[in-house]
């Protein structure tokens, strides 16, 4: 262990640092569209669920394997960023990341069964997994520390995004063309990403020759899949005492507390968490932790309720979620290049504001709520949001040092996986639960997201033809209640948001930051 000494100089800011200069947005524009595949394919293959089912046969069940595969194929390879890094470049991991999810994708469209298309989909999520952390590494040591806040704005812009043009992009594939095109998009897209990054990223890279933690990799790649799986289980189950939800999650979270334990210890661990002992790095962990699981929680119900309860298409749902994406266009470049200068404390707390306002609108759902409300709550929501993940990400990087970005990067991506996909789980059960308070709410949200299944049960005699009115209003209740918990951690994410800087970050330069 090493750490500053009192013989350092006293300690200085450095000026923040000015716009990203023309060889950083170049850079900028391989991440962005590395990232855009990854994010955007996410919640395009949620859209294609039903489809699956009826193109190949299956269940709900069976067809949830698509999204869970994919999961669980980055849980096991994100650790593996910053070593990969370190041993042979991230440019040479990047492109060989770009490549596996290119092919992924074109075997994915070329699936003849089920179980082809999730295999292929592991292949596609092992790609996938390492371009966000590995993008983020090169992105933010091209644009150095002081400028972590406008490098974030930049990636916020697929992160927010995604969840919001997913639906949009994938009910126009479907409903257009077909299926495979969900998948056929990415490979013209993953080549000029390809190319593009071939060109454009020619930096020398020093690279070394790590042992790999053989022993923190056995622990923490199965540990953090096998927990993602029973947590991405409950939702199919429809609560978390299941069996199937319990032993997978309890044994990873095991393995995980086991690799803790492993990590404090070791010389040279998978991935260094003694990056903990910074102050700033902790409290914008735990800020994070607690924003994306309501965020993604809260992404999950906006399409649900309006195909579900207001009788929408996939797309027209996308679209009435486009005020989220264009208020968090207009606040995220200038809360990016503002957090370099002042810090993120103000920038997040007055988000959160926002975003408590917006999620708060929906805590008051009906089955005829005003859209113009809706629309209007959700852009203030967007504005915030711009104002918040950004900020949050770019003070848990900004006083690390070079030496220390590649592990700051994985850990940051790892959270942001556990945490969307618990909070994924949590909204999902407990929708579940309020909905099963109304039985014929679940035949109501039926009659409108699945049309020709609720057919089957009006000519067996077991739905009426009609649906009630007081039907759709259980379900929207439903909508309601499930918000409120999203509601809730916003508002809890203001203790932590309360203790982020609130002027300028001081850089690792400057700052004591313990090391192993």
């Amino acid at each position: 262990m090493s750490s500053t000494t009192g013989n350092s100089p006293a300690t200085t800011e450095t000026p923040p640092g000015g716009p990203l200069d023309r060889k950083v947005l170049l850079i900028a524009g391989v991440v962005v569209l590395g990232a855009i595949m990854s994010i955007l394919d996410v919640t395009i293959v949620a859209v294609a669920q039903n489809t699956f089912q009826q193109e190949f046969g299956t269940d709900a069940a069976g067809a949830a394997w698509t999204m869970t595969g994919y999961t669980l194929a980055l849980a096991a390879v994100i650790p593996l960023s910053s070593w990969a890094v370190a041993r042979f470049g991230a440019r040479n991991v990047y492109l060989t990341s770009l490549v596996l999810f290119t092919i992924g994708s074109a075997l994915c469209a070329m699936a003849s069964s089920i179980g082809m298309l999730v295999a292929f989909r592991v292949i596609q999520g092992l790609g996938g997994g390492l371009l966000m952390p590995v993008g983020m590494m090169i992105l933010t040591k091209a644009a150095g520390p002081d400028r972590v806040g406008s490098v974030m704005a930049v990636l916020g812009i697929p992160m927010l995004l995604g969840p919001i043009a997913g639906p949009i992009l994938g009910g126009l594939l479907i409903e257009t063309a077909s299926w495979h095109w969900v998948f056929l998009i990415n490979v013209p897209v993953g080549i000029v990403a390809f190319v593009y990054s071939w060109i454009i990223l020619r930096d020398k890279e020093e690279t070394s020759r790590p042992s790999i933690d053989i022993v923190g990799l056995m622990l923490l790649s199965p540990g953090l899949a096998l927990f993602l799986y029973g947590i991405s289980t409950s939702a199919e189950e429809g609560t978390f005492i299941a069996a199937k939800v319990l032993v997978p999650a309890a044994v990873g979270l095991v393995l995980i507390l086991a690799f803790i334990a492993h990590a404090l210890r070791s010389k040279a661990p998978l991935l260094d968490l003694r990056l903990f002992r910074n102050r700033t790095l902790s409290i914008s962990v735990i800020a994070m932790t607690l924003f994306m699981i309501a965020f993604f929680g809260a992404a999950l119900l906006y399409p649900q309720y309006f195909i579900g309860i207001r009788g929408e298409s996939t797309l027209s749902a996308g679209l009435l979620l486009a005020p989220q994406g264009i208020g968090a266009m207009l606040t995220m470049p200038i809360a990016g290049r503002l957090t370099d200068k002042m810090g993120p404390g103000k920038f997040v707390l007055g988000g959160l504001v926002l975003i408590a306002l917006g999620v708060g609108t929906f805590t008051f759902l009906a089955a005829d709520s005003s859209y113009w409300l809706l629309c209007g709550a959700l852009f203030v929501q967007g504005m915030g949001m711009g104002m918040t993940m950004m900020p949050i990400m770019s003070a848990a990087l900004a006083t690390l040092k070079t030496e220390q970005v590649p592990d700051g990067s994985t850990l940051v991506n790892v959270v942001q996986q556990t945490a969307s996909s618990i909070g994924t789980a949590i909204i999902s059960v407990l929708l579940a639960s309020n909905l099963a308070a109304h039985a014929e709410s679940k035949l109501a949200i039926a009659s409108n997201a699945a049309p020709e299944q609720y057919d089957k049960l009006v000519a067996a005699g077991q739905a009426p033809a009609e649906v009630p009115a007081q039907w759709l209003d259980w379900g929207a209740s439903a909508f309601a209640g499930a918000f409120v918990v999203s509601a809730v951690l916003i508002v809890v994410t203001f203790v932590p948001a309360f203790f982020l800087p609130r002027k300028r970050v001081a850089t690792a330069e400057s700052v004591p930051v313990l090391m192993h």
